[in-house]
């Protein structure tokens, strides 16, 4: 086993650690931990949520959901004589759920959640149609993940980090805050909202304290959103063998990592749509000097997948275009298509006896393929949703015969709240 240099006791809350990470981007939070050029290194990553959610049969932990807490990440790690202009190389060596612990009261202890968020407290991709907030649990064994609240499934897990990234620079991050609260202003009372700006509250910066707290916890940018240092990208590929190479704004990098998810799929559509863990990874860092301006590499990270997804080999597939619910032609637009394919999904889904939430939840969990399938052919965009038929434990495909009906079992709780009830 790589050495252990960020470690979590299962006891206690993340800002009672030995080593205290982080949940906010800034380039004055210090680094954690100091490691050398091409080494190697295992760090446990808590599940974003700091276990606020809990393996029982209700949706309320989902309702109030700490979204000013979130991410819970690992870091930062100072890379020695990584300089601004750098690659940094990241290998996947391993992950996986909360080692030794095949059971317990946090996620990654043999078990795994999935949730779809009330609109007025994250909403999700599909939100205008799922405006309420449920939760699947999910639990482990082995590779394998079934679940009470959806039955009648059993996934191979893409087991990933969510979220892994660089810190920015001043410049950089000035430019986020900049251009993210224009957005905000276009419509800031939008729910959900556009983007979220810099909240002091509930933010954990690692040993700042005092002045300097305040200071760098007014500016610091919120882990939501995937951005130039990689970040919050959410990308199911990123498993075990990958390499990632991020551009470096800082000195030592300062790599932070969390956010493991057991099983999901493209979009994370629910947007708490993966199976959500805690764990560990096992990385090995090293840098390119000058990497940035010779691969042309200053606003995005490049990965090499890794080689060790379940080989899923025949699908059911579902199309959708850039056309509304209520029929209105859209320009191209794929985001749009994207959706139209997700909730051709979930209705074929319902057919078989899922309630359109169960349908929705293990579309954001199970390992879908989604893809851009036209984005020339005037005026409509064409998007697909793939999803593997041997996920299911009965006959999925259309036949003569009609669908087979499954016991949908307890459902997924709901939590009691209306729809207009701000959480």
């Amino acid at each position: 086993m790589p050495e252990l240099l960020f470690p979590l006791d299962s006891s206690k809350k993340f800002n009672e650690q030995q080593i205290i990470g982080h949940n906010r981007w800034h380039p004055d939070i210090p680094a954690a931990v100091t490691v050398k050029r091409d080494s190697t290194f295992r760090a446990h990553c808590r599940e974003w949520f700091d276990g606020a959610i809990h393996n029982d049969d209700s949706a309320e932990d989902i309702l109030n959901a700490p979204l000013k807490g979130v991410h819970c990440l690992s870091g930062p790690f100072a890379i020695e004589g990584a300089e601004p202009g750098d690659l940094l190389i990241v290998d996947i060596l391993d992950v996986g759920p909360i080692p030794q612990e095949d059971s317990g009261p946090l996620a990654g202890q043999g078990w795994g959640y999935t949730g779809i968020f009330a609109k007025l407290n994250g909403g999700g991709f599909l939100t205008d149609q799922f405006p309420d907030a449920y939760k699947a649990i999910w639990d482990f064994s082995g590779q394998s993940a079934t679940s009470r609240h959806v039955p009648g499934v059993k996934y191979t897990g893409i087991v990933h980090p969510g979220l892994m990234g660089t810190a920015p620079s001043a410049q950089l991050l000035a430019k986020w805050n900049k251009r993210e609260g224009a957005l905000i202003e276009t419509d800031p009372h939008r729910v959900p909202p556009l983007a979220l700006p810099p909240e002091p509250e509930d933010a954990i910066l690692g040993t700042l304290s005092g002045d300097e707290f305040g200071r760098v916890a007014a500016e610091a940018a919120r882990t939501a959103p995937p951005r130039e240092n990689g970040g919050n990208q959410d990308i199911k590929n990123l498993t075990k063998g990958t390499r990632v190479f991020y551009p470096v704004f800082v000195p030592g990098a300062n790599l932070s990592v969390g956010d493991l998810h057991f099983s999901q799929g493209d979009g994370e559509i629910t947007f708490c749509g993966a199976i959500e863990m805690g764990g560990f990874i096992d990385l090995h860092v090293d840098v390119i000097k000058g990497g940035m301006e010779t691969y042309g590499v200053y606003e995005n990270a490049i990965f090499v997948p890794g080689n060790t997804d379940p080989l899923y080999s025949q699908w059911i597939a579902f199309s959708g275009t850039s056309v509304t619910l209520d029929g209105e032609q859209k320009y191209l637009d794929s985001d749009l298509a994207y959706k139209r394919a997700c909730l051709h999904a979930i209705d074929y889904l319902t057919k078989f006896g899922y309630s359109p939430e169960q349908a929705y939840l293990l579309l954001g969990s199970a390992p879908i393929e989604g893809r851009l399938s036209g984005v020339v052919d005037i005026p409509n965009s064409c998007a697909t949703v793939y999803i593997p038929t041997a996920i299911f434990d009965f006959p999925v495909l259309p036949s003569a015969a009609g669908p087979h009906q499954i016991d949908p079992g307890i459902g997924a709780p709901r939590a009691s709240f209306s729809a207009g009830t701000k959480a």
